[in-house]
């Protein structure tokens, strides 16, 4: 049985979550709390397994929670911001949930729990379609994204930025947040459209506006070129010139 505890200032929210964790066989509610704070002195005692917990919340965000909690117990983050999920995949929590939570949702990033916790071995999941290094018939990847597979065209794609094991795809219309390697994500992608500039990003050769000594200018984001790929930019640069 994983002990379980609830960290939202709001009522309706802890309310919501108290009945998923009652519908779950595995689950065991030890508490619920408005107050960060006061959740914060059980977590310490390490009596806790799970939490699941707000971000945004005035005595004490949820990031700020993960960093005093210093791994103690696994956690789960609830919100209704999208943009706080990489900051929170850095200090290593279970999963991401969005706001308002649907309970299949929720029954899965418990089971995720239940297998690090328990230790219960699983099937590693794709969380990218294998796409054919130099196939040049590919048109299309699949990533996995909080809660969904979604279908990106390699021609929207502006270029790619990793932060340790996730990425960022930035298209021409949205920012795409996948658990994913740099290096797993560059050897999928077509070498003739798409090139590694530095050990943080990946950019589409047709979508560079200019190149201004060691700095590429795609839309309104400047990118560093790193040492170790200049020559290799340089030369792919070099050969389309006409």
């Amino acid at each position: 049985m994983i002990n379980c505890l609830v960290v939202d200032d709001e009522p309706l929210a802890l309310d919501i979550i108290e009945d998923y964790i009652s519908k779950i066989p595995f689950l065991t509610l030890y508490k619920s709390f408005q107050n960060p704070i006061e959740a914060l002195s059980v977590v310490q005692e390490g009596i806790i397994d799970l939490v699941f917990l707000d971000v945004q919340m005035p005595e004490l965000t949820g990031i700020q929670f993960l960093k005093i909690a210093n791994s103690k117990c696994k956690v789960i983050l609830t919100t209704a911001y999208p943009e706080y999920a990489i900051e929170g995949f850095e200090h290593n929590v279970v999963d991401y949930l969005l706001k308002p939570i649907a309970f299949d949702r929720f029954y899965k990033a418990a089971q995720k729990a239940q297998d690090l916790l328990c230790n219960i071995p699983k099937q590693p999941e794709p969380l990218i379609a294998e796409v054919p290094v130099n196939n040049f018939t590919n048109t299309f990847i699949f990533v996995k994204t909080e809660y969904k597979i979604q279908k990106i065209y390699l021609d929207d794609i502006l270029f790619i930025e990793g932060l340790k094991d996730y990425i960022s795809i930035y298209t021409k219309t949205e920012r795409i947040i996948t658990l994913q390697s740099m290096k797993k994500i560059d050897e999928a992608l077509p070498n003739h459209q798409f090139v590694r500039v530095h050990k943080s990003y990946i950019i589409a050769l047709d979508k560079i506006e200019s190149i201004e000594r060691s700095r590429i200018v795609i839309g309104d984001k400047i990118i560093p070129i790193g040492d170790t790929h200049r020559d290799n930019f340089f030369k792919m640069i070099d050969d389309k010139n006409v």
